[in-house]
């Protein structure tokens, strides 16, 4: 048995539906057509899969899933904690799976009608776990009220400004620019027009927050050997990682000794320590993006920059391709879809196999974050 996913597995094929603010389609039906989409791209029947892995806030299950695509006997499956922070973990448990000889074809996939469906945080009555009666009460009623806290917490320590938050914002709408599968295809943003637009939740205006999406994506996961004779460049697992900080609460943090350093930091020590590569190795990166602050939060957490320095990192056209660390090279959650992250997986991929729409020359390594603010994951993925 392995004592290490490293370069064992890798993402052999992936898939996606139409992204868009209302999709006819049930949940269920969008989400095995990304995964026999996925299947297609690897050349693999549906048969052969024996592993899944999707969120705890996926509402399709894989007992369903595996009877509507004709999966075969199914010897693993399992779900990863949270949405936004649950994206990359279920890759990671499939790597896990396929390289100790649990599961030999391993399907992960995320299906949400987030545009044409309720906000979760609309009943307010269900959603007071004791944590939250100390916050929700007080106004914090949404994510973006959340994350806006922690964002004026991080501009007045260390001086981040609103062009910083633009800079994220921008770089991840002039991809998704470049992207026709993006919902914020050619459609430009501008510096006036993220300045004078509508408050979401002081200091995040409009363009700061995600978009809300109908889709569905999904990767097959399979051993590094398998892959090499399937349709694609094999995209290997290098490293992968989950992470839960110490007296940690979801989206606030405020139990901590230091709010700002949120659960990227314990990821990103258990990715590195599993990697023969570093943060300087990393050619693009695909970074959650549900707010433009978390860029910033993040790109000190995975060690691009120090404590503090995540705002300044945004400028000179650092996160743009040509820079120091190319973005979100699909349009992101704020730009090509928000799907709780999947699509930056799906992304990774395209850059690692040289077919992004918004290509990073020569790329051979893109790491993947899930989000910060919630139990996060990470994987770094290699040619």
């Amino acid at each position: 048995m392995v004592s290490s996913i490293k370069d064992a597995t890798a993402i052999a094929g992936i898939g996606q539906t139409a992204f868009a603010r209302q999709l006819p389609e049930s949940e269920k039906t969008l989400a095995c057509r990304a995964i026999l989409a996925a299947l297609d791209d690897a050349g693999l029947a549906a048969s052969e899969v024996d592993a899944f892995a999707s969120y705890t806030m996926e509402e399709t299950d894989e007992v369903e899933v595996a009877k509507a695509i004709g999966a075969g006997d199914v010897t693993f499956f399992a779900k990863a904690g949270y949405g936004g922070g649950g994206s990359c973990a279920t890759i990671a448990h499939l790597a896990a799976a396929v390289a100790t000889g649990q599961a030999s074809v391993g399907v992960a996939w995320r299906s949400r009608k987030r545009g044409s469906g309720p906000r979760p945080w609309k009943n307010t009555a269900v959603q007071l776990p004791t944590p939250a009666q100390w916050t929700r009460p007080f106004g914090l009623l949404r994510p973006a009220d959340e994350i806006g806290m922690l964002a004026r917490r991080y501009m007045h320590e260390y001086g981040a400004t609103r062009d910083h938050l633009f800079n994220v914002a921008l770089a991840c709408r002039n991809r998704a620019n470049q992207n026709p599968a993006a919902m914020m295809y050619e459609r430009p943003l501008t510096r006036d027009m993220y300045m004078n637009a509508r408050w979401i939740s002081e200091p995040l205006c409009l363009f700061d927050n995600c978009l809300e999406t109908d889709g569905a994506l999904a990767c097959v996961v399979v051993s590094a050997e398998r892959a090499r004779d399937l349709r694609h460049r094999p995209v290997y697992i290098h490293a992968a990682a989950q992470g839960l900080p110490a007296q940690h609460h979801g989206m606030v943090n405020y139990w901590n000794d230091d709010p700002l350093t949120g659960p990227a930091w314990t990821a990103a020590r258990h990715l590195w320590k599993n990697s023969d590569l570093t943060p300087h190795d990393v050619d693009v990166a695909q970074i959650y993006d549900a707010f433009t602050p978390l860029i910033p939060l993040s790109l000190e957490g995975y060690g691009f920059c120090g404590r503090g320095e995540g705002g300044a990192f945004t400028e000179g056209g650092a996160l743009e391709i040509g820079g120091r660390l190319p973005l979100n090279t699909g349009g992101g959650g704020l730009s090509e879809a928000y799907v709780h992250g999947f699509n930056l997986i799906t992304e990774g991929v395209k850059q690692l196999r040289g077919t992004s729409t918004a290509q990073v020359p020569d790329a051979s390594t893109c790491l993947v974050t899930a989000g910060e603010g919630v139990p996060t994951s990470a994987v770094l993925l290699r040619t």
